[in-house]
């Protein structure tokens, strides 16, 4: 039983990277652009349902609401005032803007929260589920995780797949130039792109406190790195990759901690993906596209 609770664990951390994952994929899919202050929007999110239950005494659900509110503006004013402007520059002045955005999220919740620690009441309560006569217990937070994440890539592929705008967003990852020509608004697609991947960036950061609640500026460093490597992992641009190099990425992560090393697990997890990109550098799900010159 100890290896299915350690699996049931894996899945749920998973879960949770999956979702931040796909912030990642969407926005590189379609803008092309690795938007490294993910992590931080976050972090945000999180504060944002902290102060919205504990300080406005709002419901769990509402502080969600309110979180996703908050960091879909975020999004699209970073996009608009950090990245639109490097639209045509080099990836690397890209790469260290969205590192400065990053740090500056940082401080700026340092700022307005201090460094100490807050401590995160989970949004579905503490309750479990006991299976097979109490050996395998499967908590509210987890039941919750799985069932955000499948919810969310459901609706995503439908979205991207049957509406206009996820056609708008599939005709732009794959020729900016001829869907403007096209008329589709580029800016416009892309801003939304980033709004969509900053309001689940929210859900993620209110469901990864909800299972492990000290709420610092820093939270969302280290899970935005990972949810990062999630992307790579499954072939980052595809949305089922990012569902499956998360839910790989937590499970490695905590069967190397329950069965190796606590220290050791990191290094493990990015282990694994160093070897998977040498044998398939497009990511497991990632496809190779040949350029016509």
């Amino acid at each position: 039983m100890a290896f299915l609770n350690n699996l049931i664990s894996g899945i749920s951390l998973g879960s949770v990277y999956a979702i931040i994952a796909l912030g990642y994929t969407m926005v590189y899919g379609i803008a092309k652009m690795l938007n490294f202050a993910h992590g931080d929007v976050i972090m945000i999110g999180a504060y944002v349902s902290f102060c919205a239950t504990s300080y406005l005494e709002l419901s769990p659900l509402l502080s969600i609401v309110l979180a996703a509110a908050v960091c879909t503006a975020l999004g699209v004013v970073i996009e608009r005032l950090a990245y639109k402007p490097l639209r045509e520059a080099a990836s690397l002045a890209v790469l260290i803007t969205a590192i400065g955005v990053s740090y500056f999220l940082q401080n700026a919740a340092l700022l307005l929260w201090t460094a100490n620690p807050k401590s995160f009441s989970s949004v579905v309560g503490a309750g479990s589920v006991s299976l097979f006569e109490g050996g395998l217990i499967i908590s509210h937070v987890t039941l919750a995780t799985v069932a955000a994440c499948i919810i969310i890539m459901i609706a995503l592929t439908l979205f991207t797949g049957r509406t206009k705008m996820g056609t708008a967003m599939r005709a732009v990852s794959e020729d900016k130039g001829a869907a403007q020509l096209m008329g589709i608004n580029v800016n416009t697609t892309i801003s939304v792109t980033f709004a969509i991947g900053s309001a689940l960036a929210a859900v993620a950061g209110v469901l990864l406190c909800s299972a492990y609640p000290l709420l610092v500026p820093t939270t969302g460093s280290m899970p935005g790195i990972k949810a990062f490597t999630a992307a790579v992992f499954g072939g980052i641009g595809s949305i089922p990759g990012a569902l499956l190099g998360g839910l790989m990425l937590g499970v490695i992560e905590i069967m190397s901690r329950a069965y190796v090393s606590m220290q050791l697990s990191d290094a493990i997890v990015f282990a694994v993906l160093i070897v998977v990109l040498l044998v398939k550098p497009d990511g497991l799900l990632g496809q190779r596209r040949n350029e016509k010159v």
